[in-house]
């Protein structure tokens, strides 16, 4: 085991969940992209979809900033889920601090904490939402690329 907790299902509606839960040890933020690389390499495989590379490299981006603030600023566990939903990959992280998180202001000088920038760069949709305990982060990655001709994070192809 890798030190997290998981489960994997195939829902009623067809659509496939993984979920995984951290405490926030050295090594969860990589343990965090190598689930959703193999939960993409098993969507590839068993669903027969059709993932791009962009899409495997922008879900395990989103997947590692979003855990390294739920690392970082929470105290307790956090928990990730990935879904295959819809033509598009749902990533949902979950974490104990109840305190919203905000972009800062855009600061090329400033170093570090750009995650959430970078979040809501590459991804169709961003949303956080307060829980009875701590907060749910929701971003939403395409499987196929951009229609604009954009090749991986955003460089030109």
């Amino acid at each position: 085991m890798d030190g997290a907790a998981h489960t994997g299902d195939r829902l009623k509606d067809g659509s496939v969940k993984v979920s995984a839960e951290y405490q926030g040890m050295p090594g969860d933020i990589a343990r965090g992209r190598e689930l959703a690389r193999r939960f993409l390499a098993r969507v590839r495989a068993a669903q027969g979809a059709q993932v791009s590379d962009r899409t495997v490299e922008v879900v395990q981006l989103v997947v590692s900033e979003l855990l390294t603030n739920a690392c970082k600023y929470a105290p307790g566990p956090s928990l990730v889920d990935l879904e295959l939903a819809e033509g598009r990959v749902e990533v949902t992280v979950w974490d104990s601090a109840p305190v919203l998180p905000v972009p800062g202001l855009a600061d090329p000088g400033r170093v570090g904490r750009h995650g959430l920038e970078i979040v809501m760069a590459v991804c169709e949709s961003f949303e956080v939402h307060r829980e009875p305990v701590g907060k749910r982060m929701r971003a939403a990655v395409g499987l196929a690329d951009d229609l604009t001709g954009r090749a991986t994070l955003g460089h030109p192809a």
